[in-house]
């Protein structure tokens, strides 16, 4: 008998057309031989199930359960496909362990954690994983731009503490700037992020767990047409991403090391996708990202592509551990 798995997108934040793309997605991929498969939008007003038609059906979120010709209809397991919050924050996780359904993506403690650049940051660095020297606000606190400069120096990047896809987020060359910029993060979020400038090589790194076993994909090398790798260059094309990155062994063997120790150290599940950027040898964090894009444009699955891994192969492997480990 056919499993019923409902594939979540949209979400409350910016990233929710983002979402909508990457969810389609994956309800394009996933076996209809093996799975019987529901478009369910998520957003603040309203839960939506889409149809092959598309009409809609609302979502039961007492238990998470549809009518369809009168008969009730719930879920073996969850596909999450949505960025920003409520998929990547914790709090549809926290939503469906309630219910006791499967769901692809990290527990809520982790991704609590991974979504707060500045809780990941400082928990992982214990176990030697390195970041850049940082600076913290929070809505309402006095700005002392010298105090800042004088600790991350200039250039800087200042940045939303909770959102995605380079929402928020700012490079700042001169003092008289810093102000802007802290305003551009205020409208994504209440808490700020104000790091040094790396100068260096950057890469992105997905980890999984695929059959049972965690496993780093082959790194994408991140190069930027814009001064950074923002919303532009993510999206409308103006970077590269070269698979397999462009770097030497021991580069590779270190950004590996550190991207399965940080995934094993939050005891993740599902998708992880880091991103580093070197400093000679050494790598530097700057964040995680839980449910990472998954188009097949999208950084993960093209690493996946080239580990041998097809959309359908990824998106079955993910939907089979979330319900072995249930």
């Amino acid at each position: 008998m056919k499993k019923n798995i409902a594939i979540i997108m949209g979400g409350y934040s910016s990233e929710y057309k983002i979402s909508l793309i990457s969810g389609s997605v994956v309800y394009k991929f996933i076996d209809k031989e093996k799975y019987n498969t529901y478009r369910i939008h998520i957003f603040k007003d309203k839960w939506l199930c889409i149809t092959e038609d598309d009409k809609e059906i609302i979502v039961n979120k007492n238990d998470f359960s549809i009518v369809i010709a009168n008969e009730k209809l719930t879920f073996d397991c969850v596909f999450n496909a949505i960025h920003g919050t409520p998929g990547e924050d914790g709090l549809i996780q926290s939503y469906f362990e309630l219910l006791n359904i499967p769901q692809t993506s990290c527990g809520a403690y982790q991704a609590a954690i991974t979504f707060n650049k500045r809780d990941l940051l400082s928990i992982l660095k214990p176990y030697g994983i390195k970041s850049a020297p940082s600076y913290y606000l929070n809505l309402g606190d006095t700005v002392n731009e010298d105090e800042i400069i004088e600790t991350v120096g200039l250039p800087c990047f200042v940045k939303a503490n909770k959102a995605g896809s380079s929402f928020g987020i700012s490079k700042v060359h001169k003092k008289e700037d810093l102000a802007t910029a802290i305003d551009v993060a205020y409208k994504e979020d209440d808490e700020i992020i104000i790091e040094g400038f790396l100068d260096g090589t950057e890469v992105s790194v997905g980890v999984i767990t695929y059959k049972g076993d965690v496993i780093v994909l082959p790194i994408t090398e991140i190069v930027s047409e814009n001064d950074f790798f923002d919303y532009e260059a993510k999206y409308n094309g103006k970077s590269e991403e070269i698979t397999p990155a462009r770097i030497s062994k021991i580069q590779e063997q270190n950004v590996t090391e550190l991207a399965k120790r940080a995934y094993n150290v939050l005891k993740m599940k599902g998708f992880s996708r880091s991103e580093f950027i070197f400093i000679g040898d050494e790598p530097f964090m700057l964040e995680m990202n839980t449910t990472p894009g998954l188009t097949e444009e999208s950084i993960l699955p093209q690493q996946a592509k080239i580990a041998g891994i097809s959309l359908s192969e990824l998106f079955e492997n993910a939907i089979t551990e979330a319900i072995k480990n249930n």
